[in-house]
């Protein structure tokens, strides 16, 4: 498949054509953007014919739109049967896509629906990349109301834990900031708190982001609600995101999904708040987008509100996200365990 081979061995696929056929090749897969190779008018025909079948590593199974068009999801299915979910969401000064890493996820966290299905594979560079071109692509084809018609940021905060694929995590970073010409600080990784991963993207050049899923303030919360902090607790976690910060010179953002009764109290948020001053960190509060497979639910809105009012008085740095795509089972893994139901289209293979 085109988005599966590196950028640099394109012309593996162009037989006897000249040299200059694999850079007019890369710049539509990573520049021009198209939902079929038919699109690519500066090749022969028949090498067109030939490159329909290969372009996308992935069908589209699933597409649905929310918020007036300004949210769409896709679950792509891979030829071996891994699901892949991507979410576009536009506004008024970006256009943000949030990306799988991994079909399935091993991390086991309790509010989340991927975590819930268990973990079935890694995903590879060019299948997170063909992400970002398929949303390209289709913002191309399908403008987007009064947002920017190309994707401007990428969140690694769909499907799986990128951290746990770090190599694979890597080379795709690669490819949107030195091939698709992405800015690396237009780009978020986010993790659970897989700390050797953290301890490895700090050591790199890129300025990216970094957003760290706590949802808990203390170990004996954050345990039950994510499994992987009995192997790296939350001390060791503040180290790595310290460490990033020393060297990076950027903030580290902390994620937090507000459950009701669970960690919405005054207590956990004076501890986060701690922890955030500490680290000099940004928090990213969402009430929980609840799952059908999960008890959690999200915080009523007094307590929602007065969560805020004690992080802003503890001298923390906050936002109150807004929840999107709620009825387009917008969460990551949603989609893949609702695939029959609310659906709005459904799109033919793109290849």
């Amino acid at each position: 498949m085109l988005y599966t081979t590196p950028p640099e061995e394109l012309g593996s696929f162009l037989g006897d054509e000249p040299r200059y056929r694999a850079d007019q090749l890369r710049q539509w897969l990573y520049q021009d953007f198209v939902l079929d190779a038919a699109e690519m008018t500066n090749l022969p025909k028949p090498l067109r014919h030939e490159l329909s079948t290969k372009l996308w590593p992935f069908a589209v199974e699933v597409s649905q739109e929310g918020d007036k068009g300004r949210t769409r999801k896709w679950l792509f299915r891979a030829p071996d049967g891994a699901s892949i979910e991507s979410v576009l969401m536009g506004y008024n000064d970006r256009t943000t896509l949030c990306i799988s890493s991994q079909a399935g996820c091993a991390m086991g966290c309790t509010f989340c629906a991927t975590g819930q299905f268990g973990f079935e594979r890694h995903l590879s560079a060019g299948e997170m990349v063909a992400q970002v071109a398929y949303a390209n692509a289709h913002l191309k084809a399908h403008p987007m109301d009064r947002s920017p018609q190309r994707v401007t940021n990428v969140v690694f905060m769909g499907m799986g834990e990128p951290l746990a694929n770090y190599t694979r995590v890597e080379e795709a970073l690669r490819r949107m900031i030195d091939v698709v010409d992405m800015s690396a600080r237009s780009v978020t990784v986010s993790t659970v708190g897989v700390v050797p991963g953290m301890r490895r993207l700090a050591a790199t050049s890129w300025q990216i982001g970094l957003a760290v899923s706590l949802h808990a303030a203390d170990d004996e919360l954050r345990s039950t609600l994510v499994p992987l902090n009995n192997r790296y607790p939350l001390a060791d976690v503040i180290d790595a995101c310290r460490e990033y910060y020393d060297h990076k010179g950027r903030r580290v953002t902390i994620e937090w999904a507000l459950m009701k009764d669970t960690n919405d109290s005054e207590e956990q948020a004076m501890k986060l708040a701690a922890i955030a001053n500490d680290l000099r960190a940004h928090i990213n509060v969402i009430n929980l987008n609840p799952t059908p497979l999960t008890d959690e639910q999200p915080a009523d809105r007094p307590t929602l509100e007065a969560f805020m009012v004690t992080l802003e008085a503890e001298g923390a740095n906050a936002t109150l996200r807004a929840t999107r795509g709620q009825d387009i089972d917008g969460a990551c893994g949603q989609l893949r365990s609702r695939v029959t139901e609310q659906l709005i289209t459904i799109e033919p293979n793109p290849a």
